[in-house]
């Protein structure tokens, strides 16, 4: 099944627009899965199993990962949710990018190794670094518009050609990039104004929308900016906001109230 089909189908199933970002700090997880054997495996599972009827996504980010060597049990996440919620896609966030021989070994990193459902990626060394990519018909390809950072305005905002550089990409996406109706784009609640716009530039494209939560995007302004007609079209993530929830023995239980709290919230401006 094509990851736009398998995004659609779980956004109506579970009525939710909410994506979980599985990102696992080591210093952070609650004290009694510090010391197990694999505890970033743990506490996903847990967060996970907590979770999964609420969600319409899971967002690893690598970096959490291969940071302390644990990439096995970034591996044995994924291959949790594959085998126990196979209908949930999966995004590997990774923003890779690079010239077009390198871009196929990240290609296979993601999808042949890690074997998730879409990834993100970095456009800014331009078309022929996001071919690779592309071609893969029946996956999700992330490219990253306007990020919810506040340095994104360093370079996202320069002008070139008489537009801003998020506005080319979004251009892009909508009109060069998106041939194989595998596109979505990186746009964050945090600049409700560029989400409105961006939205106009790309018409039904799905956004990855972080800057929920921790960073302080609003959730009003980012439904009403970002969604499509039907009220979807927006994948919008929480990490620290739902996995840290909790911090003792029942953080589970907890992260599953504030993603209860969450999807509730955007569904009331949907």
């Amino acid at each position: 099944m094509r990851f736009i089909e398998k995004l659609e189908n779980i956004w109506e199933r579970n009525n939710s627009l909410v994506c979980v970002g599985l990102d696992p700090d080591i210093t952070k997880i609650p004290e009694h899965l510090k010391h197990s054997g694999n505890s970033l495996f743990e506490f996903n599972k847990a967060i996970i199993d907590a979770t999964a009827d609420l969600v319409c996504a899971y967002k690893p980010q690598i970096a959490y990962y291969s940071a302390y060597s644990a990439e096995n049990e970034l591996e044995m996440t994924i291959a949790y949710l594959k085998e126990n919620y196979p209908k949930i896609p999966i995004i590997l966030d990774a923003k890779r990018g690079d010239i077009g021989s390198t871009a196929e070994m990240y290609v296979k990193e993601a999808f042949d190794r890690y074997k998730v459902d879409a990834v993100t990626v970095n456009p800014y060394m331009g078309t022929d670094t996001l071919l690779p990519f592309l071609a893969k018909k029946d996956k999700g390809i992330i490219i990253l518009c306007r990020t919810s950072n506040p340095g994104a305005i360093d370079i996202q905002d320069l002008f070139c050609q008489n537009d801003k550089l998020y506005q080319i990409v979004a251009n892009k996406a909508s009109k060069e990039w998106n041939k194989n109706s595998n596109v979505l784009l990186v746009v964050g609640a945090t600049y409700p104004k560029e989400l409105k716009e961006i939205r106009k530039i790309i018409g039904d494209i799905p956004l990855l929308v972080p800057g929920i939560g921790a960073q302080g995007g609003n959730i009003e302004q980012a439904v009403i900016n970002g969604k499509t007609k039907n009220g979807t079209g927006m994948i919008i993530n929480s990490s620290r906001g739902i996995i840290y929830a909790g911090k003792g023995i029942d953080f589970a239980a907890e992260s599953r109230k504030a993603t209860i709290d969450l999807r509730d919230e955007i569904n009331n401006y949907r």
